[in-house]
């Protein structure tokens, strides 16, 4: 009688429950805030995520840029094992300082040009936070202040101008603005202030322009809605505007800055005449593993608007967040994802465009670096993602009707091709 082997398989990631035991618990004592794909993610390594039996898929999300360096960076990971095994990751009192977050603010200003050089040329500063939509909350209310104190607006009249299929969060306020109504429905009363103008229409945002207008928020590439990109110049006249009216430019880019795009920073595709007054960034700033934000501004304006008293988070920009951000920086600079975003970007899009050429599903294909967006002719995007998914590679819908292709900068050329050929048997058949 041959011996029975009763070694048992090592599990695959945080625990050894079957997959349908975690979904079970998510039906029942989660939130069901997000639609999910069936999938449980064991292991993430590079662009490559792991299930229970070992199956991987390709990230094509890199959970919506937050791993743009790729899942588990050595790099990154190490310094956050050092942190931890030296004693120096723990949350601190802000009442004192910490030198992981005066390298961190140090390294993040000055990584980004002069911004609101109207404002004088005495450097940038930062304000860290947890998410992004905390960022994004943030510039705002330093846009408002900027309002009743430079420009003499009545406090509660302050307005800011946003835009069409906006993505900027989910709070209150974020809400209150976004004209996709299923983000807000119920949850009033919503918060004034904020008008909308077509996204990449400069006729009409000067149109809004009135005596309480303070600010301008956008996105200079949309993620959530739609991956589109501005026409060219529309930052540039933006910033225009901004000067002509004496209103607080402010760029979102949580989801298109940090090497996304193919540019350190997506509005630099317009140049120096584009830079803001404001910049927010977010998830890729540490690497996929802390949460971690930043609002960044010309210094006169944070020094106006912040004093003690006037903001502050206990976790915002705590020892492990900022550990986790110098490294994950370092990466991107040390090994040049902006530049690899830029020409990897470039060969994938002209293979998908090559596939949509051959496709009748594909209406458009639109994107820059590896910002991409495949959008279809039956407006159901995620009825591709699941075939995609049935196919090794997680993908997801942007505004119901366009495929995300955002995958880490890491990705090689084998990557791509893995990526391509599934594409094509999906959208070709």
């Amino acid at each position: 009688m041959a011996e029975t082997n009763t070694m048992t398989k090592a599990p695959i990631g945080f625990s050894a429950l079957p997959d349908a035991d975690i979904y079970h618990a998510e039906q029942n004592f989660g939130a069901h805030h997000y639609g999910r794909i069936d999938l449980v993610v064991r292991k993430a390594e590079g662009c490559w995520l792991t299930n229970q039996d070992g199956n991987t898929y390709f990230d094509c999300l890199a959970a919506y840029s937050a791993a743009n360096q790729g899942h588990h960076h050595p790099k990154v990971v190490q310094a956050l094992v050092d942190a931890l095994n030296n004693n120096y990751g723990s949350v601190i009192s802000n009442v004192v300082y910490t030198d992981s977050l005066g390298v961190m603010l140090k390294k993040v200003a000055t990584m980004i040009p002069q911004l609101g050089p109207r404002f004088g040329a005495k450097g940038n500063k930062v304000l860290p936070k947890n998410g992004g939509v905390e960022s994004v909350e943030t510039a705002i209310k330093l846009a408002r202040f900027y309002g009743y104190k430079k420009k003499g607006i009545t406090d509660g009249k302050q307005e800011i101008i946003v835009f069409d299929r906006n993505f900027h969060g989910r709070m209150i306020t974020t809400v209150s603005f976004s004209t996709t109504n299923k983000y807000k429905e119920g949850f009033g009363p919503l918060t004034p202030g904020f008008v909308a103008a077509p996204y990449g229409d400069l006729e009409a945002v000067e149109k809004l322009i009135n005596k309480n207008t303070c600010g301008i928020l956008i996105e200079p590439m949309q993620g959530e809605g739609g991956m589109w990109i501005p026409p060219d110049g529309f930052l540039k006249q933006l910033r225009q505007l901004a000067d002509k009216h004496d209103l607080v430019l402010m760029f979102d880019e949580i989801q298109v800055g940090l090497g996304r795009t193919g540019k350190m920073f997506a509005f630099e595709h317009e140049g120096d005449d584009a830079i803001p007054d404001v910049i927010i960034l977010g998830k890729a700033i540490s690497g996929g593993l802390i949460p971690l934000s930043v609002m960044v501004a010309n210094s006169e304006l944070m020094d106006m608007a912040f004093w003690p008293g006037r903001d502050g988070s206990t976790y915002g920009g705590y020892p492990m967040a900022c550990v986790a951000a110098n490294a994950a920086i370092d990466v991107i600079v040390d090994e040049d994802l902006v530049g690899r975003s830029a020409t990897m970007g470039a060969k994938l899009k002209a293979k998908i465009e090559d596939v949509a050429s051959r496709s009748k599903h594909v209406k458009e294909v639109r994107g820059r670096g590896l910002f991409i967006g495949i959008e279809v002719n039956n407006g159901d995007a995620m009825h591709y993602c699941r075939q995609l998914l049935e196919n090794g590679v997680l993908a997801n819908d942007s505004y119901g009707h366009t495929i995300r292709i955002s995958p880490p900068l890491v990705l090689t050329d084998a990557d791509i091709d893995y990526l391509v050929e599934r594409l094509e048997k999906v959208l070709i058949g």
